[in-house]
């Protein structure tokens, strides 16, 4: 089952008190911070919704190997309206998804799996008899909820998607609380931390360089995708010619051709990948997340109990 994650951080706060999704909250920033919770939980596939500062978001999580979506209207509409457009871009990409507001940024990985095992289509954790973020959406509701008329927001359209809602009890209090409205941030930091410690593993290939790695893998699915190298760097927040240079030195080190390019004519030029591509592609990823199984069940063998408070 192919999961993804849409954090939405396009809203502009007006609260006296909000943070940017850009200050540090601990040594790394509030976004990062959501990221780095799902790239424990073994989500690869995250997609953020930026509006108000977008281009310094974007700058700011370019090295995330996240997939940028712009909510141009962003100061006129309602977060909602950045929801839809995160659910219309991820519907045939996944079979379900993550959804986080960014100013949720401390629940935990483990919260995550405890969702990730539920096999209901809607489901959201459950902690002191309150419920929070992040939610479960199977893919099977996301035209439901793009056609609905956006009437209470997030929560109306999920309470009239004809699905009911699983809570998933948890012992999490960072799936409600608001890092920008409680007094007890510091603690709740703290705990999470606690939690955030995992084997981080990096996969790259290499001959006398590296010339592969997750980064270099989302920019080719993106061109398959978009069919533009172009517009793959937009996506990613990276030049043109640097994504193109990220090409040639794979091309070049494996001796293949991963992509087609077509010539212009009235539409412009189009690249996708090949076949061969394609199947790289699958498996380097089936390789990353075989070498993340296997780190997490070696660093659990290695450190049982070490980390627990």
């Amino acid at each position: 089952m192919k999961t993804a994650a849409l954090i939405v951080a396009a809203g502009m706060d007006k609260q006296a008190d909000a943070i940017s999704p850009m200050r540090n909250l601990g040594s790394i920033s509030v976004a990062q911070r959501i990221i780095a919770t799902y790239h424990q939980s073994g989500i690869r596939m995250i997609a953020i919704v930026t509006g108000y500062q977008a281009e310094e978001l974007e700058h700011h999580l370019s090295n995330n190997e996240v997939v940028f979506l712009r909510n141009p209207d962003y100061a006129d509409t309602s977060m909602f309206d950045s929801v839809k457009i995160g659910l219309e871009y991820l519907k045939d990409k996944c079979d379900r998804v993550f959804l986080t507001p960014v100013n949720i940024p401390l629940f935990t990985s483990e919260t995550v799996r405890r969702l990730s095992a539920c096999q209901q289509p809607l489901a959201c954790p459950l902690c002191e008899g309150k419920s929070g973020h992040p939610v479960l959406i199977a893919a099977s509701l996301f035209d439901q909820i793009l056609s609905d008329s956006g009437r209470d927001g997030i929560r109306g359209a999920l309470a009239r998607c004809g699905v009911e809602m699983t809570m998933i009890p948890v012992e999490d209090s960072g799936i409600f609380n608001d890092f920008r409205a409680t007094g007890e941030y510091r603690m709740l930091l703290e705990q999470h931390n606690a939690k955030l410690v995992r084997p981080v593993v990096h996969v790259s290939l290499a001959r006398e360089k590296p010339f592969f790695d997750a980064k270099v893998a989302l920019l080719l699915n993106l061109v398959d995708e978009t069919g533009s190298v172009r517009a793959a760097c937009q996506r990613m927040k990276i030049s043109y010619s640097g994504g193109w240079n990220m090409i040639r030195m794979l091309e070049t080190q494996l001796h293949h051709h991963l992509i087609e390019r077509s010539q212009g004519g009235a539409g412009g030029g189009k690249s996708n990948l090949t076949e061969e591509g394609r199947w790289f592609i699958r498996s380097f990823r089936r390789f990353e997340e075989e070498l993340r199984l296997q780190a997490n069940e070696l660093f659990e063998s290695c450190f049982e109990g070490f980390f627990e408070e």
